[in-house]
């Protein structure tokens, strides 16, 4: 049976996939040898600020506090997000610590790739993916890559200066482009580049002492020129088409960055298989959008589901009952289902009881739907666990 199939069938409360989770974390901190810290947010909830923002440099910092050791790890899981953030968060981290691993078990793409990059190992496994970094800028109400849009410029160029004579259908692309804008679309495409070179030289290149080949010192120079190619294979949209495209470990190599495999090492890559599965259960099956967290503190940030209604504790009063709105997505038919919070409690009027096996079966039509996420959310919220 897979993990994931395992976890699900195990019936988990939120305070149990947490607790499981925090245990994987630990795991994987030992095997290490080191303090590790997550970054994590969920790309499926368009709806919630999940993109790397400065708002989070807060609670970044916050959870940096916990760690002791000075070599660390983070667990980086992100769409993307603001590059200038990303190079805060690296400052904080490379101020208090001297070496670096960056762990992603699933996606790091583009400002989470910039990031991956100020690390001094780079740790993926066989679904592990990063991003191509071209800068992504928004113009007249559109968004495109900085790349694209300066190689189709140039094109235009270069075709005006082979004909002599401008193509008419390029004047109204370039009357609603001003000067201006042109420089900050190479300004952010260039900072993307900076950041990725200068990170690779200092932190990835650090140790890289001789040539493999040939036994030869590694110069400066040579550093930098590597990691110069590499920051522009990453840029280049023309070579992977679309922002979203992954680059996985094999696209790495070919590009010259040595990558640490570590599904290649059954102990650990278990225990971050595990560690991510559980991760993103907690996403799934609840609100939360981002997670900050080590082995021994979190904070998560979370979206409120509209099918439970707040509820209010009042202090050292433990709630026995609440109701969530739930509409059946077929026949369209409302229920209020009680969901109790302690042990015989009667049913109010007018309600259903939540199912035993999570599974409710509208009385109306029969469609069944699981409500798991409901259930779990409520006991986030509460801390409480449902009584079935």
């Amino acid at each position: 049976m897979g993990i994931y199939s395992d976890y699900i069938n195990q019936k988990l409360s939120f305070d149990q996939i947490t607790s499981e989770r925090k245990k994987q974390l630990k795991r994987i901190s030992i095997l290490r040898k080191r303090d590790i810290l997550v970054y994590a947010s969920d790309s499926n909830k368009g709806n919630a600020p999940v993109s790397i923002l400065p708002s989070d440099l807060l609670p970044f910092k916050d959870q940096l506090s916990y760690l002791k050791t000075n070599e660390v790890d983070i667990v980086l899981e992100t769409p993307g997000g603001i590059a200038e953030t990303v190079e805060d968060m690296v400052e904080l981290i490379r101020s208090t610590h001297d070496r670096l691993g960056i762990i992603i078990p699933g996606m790091a793409k583009s400002a989470g790739t910039i990031f991956s990059m100020a690390g001094d190992e780079i740790l993926m496994g066989n679904a592990s993916s990063l991003g191509p970094i071209d800068a992504q800028v928004v113009s007249n109400g559109k968004r495109f890559s900085a790349d694209a849009f300066l190689d189709g410029l140039e094109k235009i160029k270069n075709e005006v200066t082979t004909t002599g004579k401008l193509n008419p259908a390029y004047i109204p692309i370039l009357q609603s482009i001003s000067p201006g804008e042109i420089q900050h679309f190479e300004n952010a495409q260039n900072f993307s580049k900076t950041l990725v070179k200068n990170w690779l030289s200092n932190y990835k290149f650090k140790y890289w002492e001789t040539h493999s080949s040939s036994g030869k010192i590694v110069t400066k120079d040579e550093k930098e020129a590597r990691a110069d190619e590499i920051a522009v294979k990453f840029c280049k949209h023309s070579d992977w088409l679309t922002h979203g495209r992954s680059i996985r470990i094999k696209d790495l190599k070919e590009m010259r960055l040595e990558i640490t495999d570590y599904s290649s090492n059954v102990e650990l890559n278990d225990a971050i298989d595990r560690y991510y599965t559980l991760l993103r259960m907690t996403f799934d099956l609840t609100g939360i959008y981002k997670i900050f967290e080590t082995c021994c503190s979190q904070i998560y940030q979370s979206i409120s589901q509209a099918a439970i209604p707040t509820i209010p504790i009042p202090k050292n009063v433990k709630p026995q009952v609440a109701h969530a709105d739930f509409v059946c997505p077929k026949c369209a038919t409302k229920y209020k289902i009680q969901l109790n919070l302690d042990k015989n409690v009667k049913l109010e009027a007018a309600s259903v009881p939540y199912p035993k096996n999570d599974n409710f079966i509208c009385p109306n039509c029969g469609t069944e739907t699981n409500l798991t996420p409901l259930r779990l959310q409520l006991e986030a919220q509460t801390g409480l666990k449902v009584v079935i």
